[in-house]
């Protein structure tokens, strides 16, 4: 087993505090950013070759919460990566799939936003022992250009 990559996501096990940043409408042009506190607890899974963290989101309007799912497949050393929403319990998101390079981890789906496909992407960076970030965009040309809609900055508590 690769046992290098199947550690990639150990610098995210622990306690976060979270600062996040949502686009107001997403594929719309919005230029209005929303920024709310949140917390993110991470633990190994799958005896190291996975993990999952629990989330709470203080979004103005109301606070919820999340579960993000990570798997490591040793045959094609990638990661898959599924999120679980509190406000809609019986719909697991599409698995984002990907890898670390460079320090940096992209992660990606095909997907359907309002009705129309779009891809995802999913990127870690800015990876310390005290600190990261998570980042989402969403595409409808194909990848050839992205929005940013979600940030993520984490802090270790």
């Amino acid at each position: 087993m690769p046992r290098e990559a199947m550690h990639d996501f150990d610098f995210f096990l622990g306690s976060w505090t979270v600062h996040h940043r949502q686009l107001a409408a997403r594929l719309k042009g919005s230029t209005e950013w929303i920024e709310f506190a949140g917390t993110c607890v991470t633990q190994a899974t799958l005896g190291g070759q996975g993990n999952m963290d629990d989330n709470v989101l203080d979004k103005p309007g109301g606070a919820y919460r999340a579960v993000t799912l990570r798997a490591f497949d040793p045959g094609s050393e990638t990661w898959s990566i599924w999120w679980l929403d509190a406000r809609t319990p019986g719909k697991l998101d599409v698995p984002m799939v990907g890898c670390f390079e460079d320090g940096i981890g992209t992660f990606l789906a095909d997907d359907q936003f309002e009705g129309k496909a779009i891809k995802v992407r999913f990127l870690w960076s800015r990876i310390t022992p005290s600190s990261c970030r998570w980042e989402q965009a969403f595409s409808e040309d194909a990848g050839r250009s992205w929005e940013t809609n979600w940030v993520m900055d984490f802090t270790r508590r």
